[in-house]
């Protein structure tokens, strides 16, 4: 067992009083650094738990000291919002949903495994929606895989950041006439994030609601592969406007793409339309030709299952593959090939149903 499990373990056996649940699961134990011999903290408690404060960085302090090579623990106290930056209004029940300033509407890009190409739709989405003239964030959602610094060009960049704890800001870098938020950009390439649910929660949040989006029209958010932590976090925070998912023909990519649009209608998110990515391989030397290597129909079938729109049909293309490493979008570097020009019917057909869910 690693370190941070060991710390984990320690701060999940910390109560609240009037629950009896872990204050960890919770989520008033957020934002852990394990650097030994020190480990450092931050407590944010909802106001009716305020008065357990002393007792609970007591007994935190006391396990964590226990373990064999921590000699200090530092525990820094944030501030609530008013609508609880945990997510925590009462005992067991969620806060109201919180719009983030400025961000008028915000489409998340999700697929039910990993492998779609979903940042791939994600980026050049975001990006032809730019090109429409509209201000546009993108935020990578996707802690455990991000990749979307990559893909815009911008893997060695670091954003700007000032303040502490719930005052701290994150400056979103730019791109492409994108701002752009991402794990990536705060971490070591070879660094693995080794995180659970609250921890998860906490980044998602702290991207959401302390980066500093200024006007934006449009917020993409690149979410995970599956229906876990990420997902419930930003349907929870956030007042979404829709939801985009993304398969390939492929029957394995299908089933794990209609338990990923159920989970979003369970929610009451709207489910804007399906895209199918990789639907047909159109060779560099022969564009004439396709040849639907990943089977056929995949798309249109949990469309048609589901009774949303077939967005878009993404074939493969090496220029494509090429832009997502070489971090060039298609939609920019390439305009007037067949990628790019579905992503800039995807983006126009996104819009579109973005209007009839005002």
């Amino acid at each position: 067992m690693t370190i941070v499990d060991q710390v984990r373990n320690m701060l999940a056996m910390v109560k609240d009083a009037g629950t009896g649940r872990s204050v960890l699961d919770l989520g008033w134990f957020d934002q852990i650094r394990v650097e030994p011999p020190k480990v450092v903290l931050r407590m944010t408690l909802p106001d009716f738990a305020i008065s357990q404060r002393d007792r609970l960085a007591k007994e935190a302090r006391e396990l964590l000291s226990s373990l064999e090579g921590i000699s200090q623990v530092q525990i820094e106290v944030g501030m609530p919002s008013e609508k609880s930056a945990i997510g925590q209004a009462g005992h067991g029940q969620l806060s109201p949903l919180q719009e983030i300033p400025g961000v008028k509407k915000i489409i998340a890009v999700s697929s039910g495994k990993g492998g779609v190409g979903k940042s791939t739709v994600a980026v050049n989405l975001a990006c032809a929606l730019a090109q429409q003239g509209l201000k546009v964030g993108l935020l990578d959602a996707d802690i455990y895989g991000p990749n979307t610094p990559i893909m815009l060009g911008v893997a060695e960049q670091t954003p700007e950041v000032s303040g502490s704890g719930s005052d701290q800001k994150i400056v979103p870098i730019e791109s492409f006439g994108i701002s752009m938020i991402s794990m990536g950009l705060l971490i070591d390439k070879n660094q693995p994030v080794i995180w659970r649910g609250p921890m998860l929660n906490g980044i998602i949040r702290q991207f959401l609601f302390q980066a500093t989006w200024g006007q934006k029209d449009v917020l993409v958010v690149d979410l995970p592969p599956g229906t876990g932590d990420a997902q419930l976090s930003l349907a929870q925070a956030v007042p979404m406007t829709g939801v985009v998912i993304v398969t390939t023909p492929q029957i394995v990519s299908l089933e794990d793409s209609r338990r990923g649009l159920a989970m979003f209608r369970q929610m009451d998110i709207p489910v804007l339309g399906v895209v199918e990515n990789m639907t047909a391989f159109v060779p560099p030397d022969a564009p004439d030709k396709s040849y639907e290597i990943f089977g056929k129909g995949g798309g249109k079938q949990l469309a048609m299952e589901n009774e949303v729109l077939l967005l878009a049909q993404i074939p493969m293309e090496m220029l494509l593959q090429q832009g997502g490493d070489l971090g060039h979008p298609i939609v920019d570097s390439h305009p007037n090939s067949l990628s790019a020009k579905a992503f800039r019917e995807l983006a126009l057909k996104v819009l579109k149903e973005v209007e009839k869910q005002i």
